[in-house]
């Protein structure tokens, strides 16, 4: 009889083992599955965060660009020579993972405007500073001894307002991608002009 009990409660004991063992299987599947997802997620909050800085860096670098541009003055509507292919003017294209194939458009949208222009007086003007004295003009005999006009130079500083907006480009490169972030930059940016062009570009 005694044998008997243990024959079976061996048996129980076997089940409760397989039980057990069929649930710490499913909670180490579970951890895991866990563990794959959260990793998933991390890798795509750090994909997203890098190309958020990529859009970015390329729209400080369009604006860059068009304040080196002389056109950005003379021709605010069509600033680069060569914008990126398939696009409008004011666009450029940038290769950011260096694979040969631009992956981020950056457009300078709206056009540029100058908010304020001031004509430079002579008396601000260096003597010694060649990028000054191709601002002094050679003032006529009528204005010795004159003031207004006659004190200024040929030069004025301007403020202008710039925006540039880089998105991710679609495989076509002609279009920007439906998914992916995108770098807005707004910016402010002072530039010295002709006095004859603050009646075209600076009104």
């Amino acid at each position: 009889m005694q044998h008997r009990h243990r024959i079976a409660a061996r048996g129980s004991q076997r089940g409760v083992t397989l039980v057990v063992g069929m649930i710490m299987l499913v909670l180490i599947t579970l951890v895991v599955l866990a563990s794959f997802h959260l990793g998933r997620n991390n890798l795509q909050i750090v994909g997203n965060a890098q190309q958020r800085n990529d859009a970015l860096t390329s729209a400080q670098q369009t604006i860059e660009a068009a304040v080196n541009s002389p056109l950005l003055t003379s021709s605010p509507a069509s600033i680069f020579p060569t914008p990126c292919p398939g696009w409008p003017a004011n666009t450029l294209c940038y290769d950011v993972n260096g694979d040969g194939t631009d992956d981020v458009v950056a457009q300078i949208t709206p056009t540029p405007t100058c908010v304020k222009s001031q004509v430079i007086p002579l008396t601000s003007l260096s003597l010694t500073d060649p990028y000054d004295q191709t601002c002094r003009t050679q003032q006529p005999q009528s204005c010795f001894g004159q003031g207004g006009a006659c004190n200024d130079s040929s030069c004025a500083n301007s403020l202008w307002d710039i925006r540039a907006v880089a998105q991710n480009l679609a495989p076509n490169g002609t279009s920007a991608a439906i998914q992916g972030p995108t770098g807005v930059v707004n910016q402010g940016i002072a530039k010295r002009v002709g006095t004859n062009e603050i009646a075209t570009s600076c009104p």
